[in-house]
C-alpha cells in the first residue's frame, strides 16, 4: 500500500475521498436536524441533468472532450434546483416532500433526455450515476478542494446561526437572525456537496454518505456540535477504508462506502440498543 501512494492516481483518489468524507457529514448534520435527510436525493437527480446539459453543450460547441462541461452543468443544475426547493418550501406552495419527488424524477428523465440529444448514450452517465472516482484528474482535485473550503468555511463557521435556524425558527426570528438568509445557505451548501459528492458515491448514493455518518454519530453523541464532530471522523473513515480495499480489489467505491456505512450503523445500534436494556435494567433494580 505504501507503494501504492507514490501512484499519481492513488494520491488524486485518496485526496477526493478524504474530502468527500469531511464535508459530506457537516451539511448531512443540518439536514438530518431539519427532517430533510432525502433533500440530497432531489438535488441531486437534478445535477444529473445539469451532468447531461453539460455534455449537450460540449457538443454544440464542438468540444473533443464532450464531457468537459459536465461538471459546471452540474453545479448551475444543483444550485438552481436547491433554491427552487427551499423557495417552495419556505412559501409553502407545496410540500417538501412532493417538491423532492418531482425533481427527484424529472431530473432523471431531463438527464437521459439531454445526453440522448447531445449523442450520448446512457452508459455516459453511469459514472455520475454510480460514482467513477479513479478517473478523477488534478484539475476535479482543485475543483473539489475549492468547493469544499467553500462547504466547511460556511457549515463550520456558521455553525451557531445555522443551527438556530434548523432547530427552531420561530426562536431564530425571535433572535433577529435572517433567516430566509440562513436556510438559503444550507439548501446552497447541500447543493455544492452533492456535486463534491458525485464523483465518489454517485448521484445515487450521495445522500446516504450525507446521512448515514450523521446516523452513526447519534447514536454516540448528544450535542449538536459533537455530532458534527464525530459523523465528520465517521465519513472520513469511511470514505478512505472504501477506497483502499477497492484498490485492492474490483470492487464499486461508492457502493462499498455505503454498504460499509450501513453495517457501522447497525453494529452501534445494536451495541446502543444493548446498553440500554442494560441500564433500564439496573434502574429497576435500584429501585427495588
Amino acid at each position: 500500500m505504501i507503494a501504492a501512494l507514490q501512484d499519481p492516481m492513488v494520491q488524486r483518489i485518496l485526496i477526493v475521498a478524504l474530502l468527500v468524507g469531511t464535508t459530506a457529514p457537516v451539511v448531512g448534520t443540518y439536514l438530518v436536524q431539519r427532517r430533510m435527510a432525502l433533500l440530497g436525493d432531489g438535488i441531486g437527480h437534478v445535477a444529473l441533468a445539469g451532468v447531461a446539459a453539460g455534455w449537450l453543450a460540449g457538443s454544440a460547441a464542438g468540444l473533443a472532450q464532450r464531457d468537459l462541461l459536465a461538471v459546471p452543468g452540474a453545479i448551475l443544475f444543483a444550485l438552481i434546483g436547491a433554491v427552487i426547493i427551499e423557495r417552495m418550501r419556505s412559501r409553502g406552495t407545496a410540500a417538501a416532500d412532493v417538491v423532492m419527488a418531482i425533481l427527484f424524477y424529472g431530473g432523471i428523465a431531463l438527464g437521459v433526455l439531454l445526453i440522448s440529444i447531445a449523442g450520448g448514450t446512457n452508459a455516459n452517465l453511469l459514472g455520475y450515476l454510480f460514482g467513477s472516482i479513479s478517473t478523477v484528474s488534478w484539475t476535479d482535485v482543485w475543483v473539489t478542494l475549492a468547493l469544499a473550503a467553500v462547504i466547511l468555511v460556511l457549515g463550520l463557521g456558521l455553525r451557531a446561526a445555522l443551527f438556530a435556524v434548523t432547530h427552531d425558527q420561530e426562536s431564530a426570528y425571535a433572535m433577529g437572525l435572517p433567516v430566509q438568509v440562513l436556510n438559503m445557505v444550507v439548501a446552497v451548501l447541500a447543493a455544492v456537496t452533492i456535486t463534491v459528492a458525485m464523483r465518489v458515491v454517485g448521484v445515487l448514493l450521495v445522500s446516504a454518505l450525507m446521512i448515514i455518518p450523521v446516523a452513526i454519530a447519534q447514536l454516540m453523541t448528544r450535542s449538536f456540535a459533537r455530532t458534527m464532530t464525530v459523523s465528520m471522523a465517521i465519513g472520513v473513515a469511511l470514505c478512505l477504508t472504501g477506497v483502499s480495499i477497492t484498490l485492492q480489489y474490483d470492487l464499486q467505491p461508492g457502493a462499498l462506502i455505503v454498504v460499509l456505512g450501513v453495517a457501522v450503523y447497525m453494529v452501534v445500534a445494536s451495541g446502543a440498543a444493548v446498553v440500554q436494556r442494560r441500564h433500564r435494567r439496573q434502574s429497576m433494580e435500584a429501585h427495588t
